[in-house]
């Protein structure tokens, strides 16, 4: 019995010691942060947050206004959702390029993008949150956060599926 016991307990060791080490060397504790650099940990995202510092939203909006939720537990879960869907595609390097973002987080972009421009634009998008075939803000404004499509793999034309816009 004390032998199985050392076993669990080396093993849990081991494991604990792995994944400190991934978290301190993936820069882990940074995510919990606001600052849009820490999107850019990951070289991937590189062309994305140099597209966001020529963006119009620049001076007015950081990675976490626009991709996460407003309410404190939901902003958490999608960020340990979206961390974990990283970590998989970034270690596994089955992630699509150039990157696109989810349907999920489509959605919590809208929101976002309506949370603060709504008042200005609400006889505009009219079903917007509840019609799923409503059209998106970035299928016109897909510059506004990231700033020109050059910053993003070069020019290219305007895409009617967000998808494929971001």
């Amino acid at each position: 019995m004390t032998r199985r016991y050392a076993i669990v307990a080396v093993a849990l060791g081991m494991l604990a010691g792995v994944g400190g080490y991934t978290f301190r060397y993936a820069e882990g504790l940074s995510y919990l942060s606001t600052d849009p650099a820490a999107c850019a940990n990951c070289h991937i995202m590189q062309p994305q947050y140099d597209s966001w510092q020529k963006s119009s939203h620049h001076g007015a909006a950081t990675c976490v206004d626009c991709h996460l939720p407003r309410a404190f537990i939901a902003k958490y879960i999608a960020k340990a959702e979206n961390g974990y869907h990283h970590s998989v595609g970034f270690t596994l390097q089955n992630f699509h390029e150039p990157i696109m973002i989810k349907e999920k987080n489509s959605e919590i972009l809208q929101q976002n993008c309506l949370a603060c421009h709504g008042d200005y634009v609400h006889e505009l998008v009219t079903g917007a949150t509840t019609d799923p075939g409503s059209i998106r803000c970035v299928h016109c404004h897909f510059t506004v956060g990231h700033g020109p499509r050059a910053g993003l793999g070069g020019p290219e034309k305007i895409r009617p599926n967000l998808k494929e816009t971001l």
